[in-house]
Formats: C-alpha cells, sequence, structure tokens
C-alpha cells in the first residue's frame, strides 16, 4: 500500500519527505528515495533535491522493493544511475532485469533500457558492458562508453573488488572464511558444479557473516574471481545457499544477493573508481 501527500510548499523533496514521514527514521526514508519507490505526480524520482511545487503529489510506497516485480520491471522507463562521467556509467540494476539481452528477450534489459534513457533524438548512446549480473541479483552494474574504455577497465579487473551481500540459509559455523572450491560450468543443464575436474577454474570466495536470526544470515562477500554463479554455487557448496535461489537451493519470492560494492582503477584517470549502493529494503526482509 503507498501513501500520498500534496505537497503545501515549494521545497526539496528530501525535506518534504523527512517532514511527511516524520514518524520513519532518516536512513529509512533515504533508502526508500534511494530505491526509486517514490513519486512526484506518477513519475519516480530518486534526487534528493528535486524541487517539488504546491498541489504535486508525493507517494511514497508501503511496499519496498516494487522494482523487482515482473509487472513493474515491464513498465520500467529509467534506471538509477550512480556514477556518470564521459567514460563509465554505473547503475543500480534492479533484481529481475537482465543485464544484456538474449535471442529470446532483446528489448527489456539494462542495457538498452540505459541506451535509450541517455540517448537524445537521433543520438543514440552507445554503450558496452564491462561486466554482468545475474538476472535476480540487484546492485552495481558497470558500462563503459568505448569498447577500448572497457578494455582499459578489463585489463584491470583482476585488481578490482566485488562485494556482496546475501541472505543464506542457516549459519555458517565459522563467521569468517574463504572457499576456494574450482567450478565447471554445464552448459547443457546451465549449472555451476563444484569440485577437482579436468575443466574445473580456479574460484575464490571469501565470506563473513555480519547477522544471524530466523534461521537465516546475512553475509558480505567478496569474490577475488568472477566466475558465473560463483557465489550461489559455492555458498550451496558451503551448506548455506541464498535464499530463493532455485537452481542452487529452494525457489523463494526473491533471491538474496546484492552486489554492494564495485571498486576498480578508471582507464584514463588511473585513480581508484569505487560505488556502492545499499540494498532495497525487500532484501533486508528475508531475513524475516
Amino acid at each position: 500500500m503507498a501513501e500520498k501527500f500534496q505537497v503545501k510548499e515549494r521545497t526539496k523533496l528530501l525535506a518534504f519527505l523527512f517532514t511527511a514521514l516524520s514518524g520513519w527514521s532518516k536512513k529509512k526514508v533515504k533508502q526508500r528515495l534511494q530505491n526509486a519507490t517514490v513519486t512526484v505526480n506518477g513519475i519516480a524520482t530518486t534526487k534528493h533535491d528535486f524541487i517539488i511545487e504546491v498541489g504535486d503529489i508525493v507517494e511514497v510506497d508501503g511496499v519496498p522493493g516494487t522494482f523487482s516485480k515482473k509487472a513493474s520491471l515491464q513498465t520500467l522507463k529509467s534506471l538509477e544511475i550512480l556514477y556518470q562521467d564521459k567514460d563509465l556509467i554505473a547503475i543500480n540494476k534492479p533484481a529481475g532485469l537482465l543485464s544484456v539481452g538474449t535471442t529470446q528477450e532483446t528489448k527489456q534489459h539494462a542495457l538498452a533500457l540505459l541506451r535509450k534513457q541517455l540517448s537524445r533524438g537521433k543520438n543514440d548512446v552507445k554503450l558496452w558492458p564491462v561486466h554482468r549480473l545475474d538476472r535476480d541479483t540487484s546492485g552495481v552494474l558497470l558500462f563503459a562508453t568505448s569498447k577500448e574504455v572497457r578494455e582499459g577497465v578489463m585489463d584491470k579487473w583482476g585488481v578490482s573488488e566485488k562485494t556482496y551481500l546475501a541472505v543464506v540459509e542457516g549459519t555458517p559455523s565459522e563467521s569468517k572464511g574463504t572457499i576456494t572450491e574450482p567450478l565447471r560450468l554445464d552448459e547443457k543443464e546451465y549449472h555451476m558444479h563444484v569440485g577437482e575436474h579436468p575443466e574445473a577454474k580456479a574460484a575464490i570466495t571469501h565470506y563473513e557473516v555480519k547477522e544471524s536470526i530466523n534461521g537465516k544470515s546475512l553475509i558480505e562477500v567478496r569474490i577475488e574471481t568472477g566466475r558465473q554463479h560463483q557465489i550461489r554455487a559455492h555458498m550451496a557448496w558451503l551448506g548455506h545457499s541464498i535464499i530463493g535461489d532455485e537452481r542452487y537451493g529452494t525457489k523463494g519470492p526473491k533471491m538474496g544477493l546484492h552486489a554492494m560494492r564495485l571498486s576498480t582503477i578508471h582507464p584514463k584517470n588511473k585513480k581508484t573508481l569505487c560505488i556502492e549502493v545499499d540494498a532495497p529494503s525487500d532484501f533486508y526482509g528475508l531475513l524475516k
């Protein structure tokens, strides 16, 4: 259920929300705005300094994470941009949205949406995905504006830091640990097998338990390698599959995996670029 408010005086959106939602913590209000669950006259915005006028209708969705639902994704027109310069653009990809298109689905994916969002008139923006996230994983997704830039990022990808949040079944016996089991993709089953095999490739996953409640745990995961389904397969091998991961665990309303932070070397200025976004509210709701 959504809460609606009519604006009485011209002000900035965040200031208005702090007043209108005085019973909420400021952190919670900011999260709702950041997660694009706030609309002004029916149009979603994530800008805290967005100017609202007298008579505007501000609506705050009471059910978090609506963009993870299929119906909302089908009508999604824009993506939250976390970072942008002339070389790189990072977005907060919603869960349920493909990173790039496939032969079956070519219209509704992050790459196509971002191209359309940034293009003006006949000047189509060209973008190259630096990496991908699984459809049901939310979080930081990086694009380059040229092949040269993409290759420049990939040259340093081995030293980039990729940090995730995950909600898993149970509680690992050790609060911190590292999984070094190699991985092999079965392309017919589209399933990653864990363990030694002539075709298996090295994979390193570090994890740390942040909270355990109701038979579930919130963990922070950092991967040194970027194998397909690496976190999902490694955590299942450990005996603590990710909540909602039907392929490696059990089916659920939402998969508990979020790409929280990406730290990489900018190919042009050679400085460290760190992009971070918190998980949506419904992600944390998986712990309940």
